[in-house]
């Protein structure tokens, strides 16, 4: 779906070094580093919203996907509510409103916002902001969805309980995730597959498949991922501290 070849990106300096990552159809990909290691970098290099200084980013059949980009701030517009934040993406499309309010309808109910279609931001509390921002960003069925630390404000209770949510809509749906987090738990709970980055200029250390088997609450209590969380905290720990 998405490929990156040898791309380096400078600001006044050197964020970026290096990075290759092939990105397949469907996969559920996490990026851990050090803060100022790029992460977010490589999430807006996707996105097409910066462009690298070096290197190749390149799109299967040379066709750049459909993408949705959720941020730590849920960046919800504050005289909308509820609903028309969330069909904002297919009012800009030029989306008739009959067709856009049905669409987005099916998103409120996938992510558990029934009876808030009324509300407005400053009656949500955020965990439910957040859900909103990621009804947006998938409401026009996006084939890669970025996310940049969108659970990171949240308290535990509320991150876990949208993890899960996040988990079962991949699922149904299989399109592809890029997750940019600083939770080593969340990154391997949820991933097929965690990227860390050195400190900056960020360069790729570890590039390790997940294999598990299940996703469910037994794997978020197992051993297996208490042995992942150390194998990849340690590299973190390392590289921090080299």
């Amino acid at each position: 779906m998405l490929k990156f070849t040898n791309v380096f990106k400078n600001y006044d300096k050197s964020v970026l070094a290096d990075i290759s990552i092939d990105v397949e159809e469907g996969e559920f990909i996490s990026i851990l580093g050090p803060s100022g290691s790029g992460k977010s970098t490589i999430l807006r290099l996707a996105s097409k919203l910066i462009r690298p200084s070096r290197g190749e980013i390149s799109y299967k059949n040379n066709k750049p996907p459909s993408i949705g980009f959720v941020f730590q701030d849920a960046t919800l517009m504050p005289w909308r509510n509820v609903l028309d934040n969330i069909i904002l993406p297919l009012e800009l499309n030029g989306v008739r409103r009959n067709i856009s309010t049905k669409k987005a309808a099916e998103w409120i109910k996938k992510v558990g916002l029934e009876g808030k279609e009324n509300s407005f931001p400053g009656e949500l509390s955020g965990g439910q902001k957040m859900r909103v921002s990621l009804a947006r960003s998938m409401v026009t069925d996006c084939d890669l969805l970025l996310l940049d630390e969108p659970f990171a404000a949240l308290d535990e209770i509320t991150r876990r309980k949208l993890e899960e949510d996040l988990l079962k809509i991949w699922k149904r749906g299989k399109f592809t995730i890029l997750l940019v987090t600083h939770s080593v738990n969340e990154a391997v709970y949820l991933s097929e597959r965690v990227i860390v980055l050195s400190r900056g200029p960020g360069k790729i250390i570890s590039d390790k498949k997940i294999f598990k088997e299940n996703f469910d609450q037994d794997f978020r209590n197992s051993q297996q991922l208490l042995d992942l969380n150390k194998t990849v905290y340690n590299l973190l720990a390392r590289e921090k501290n080299s």
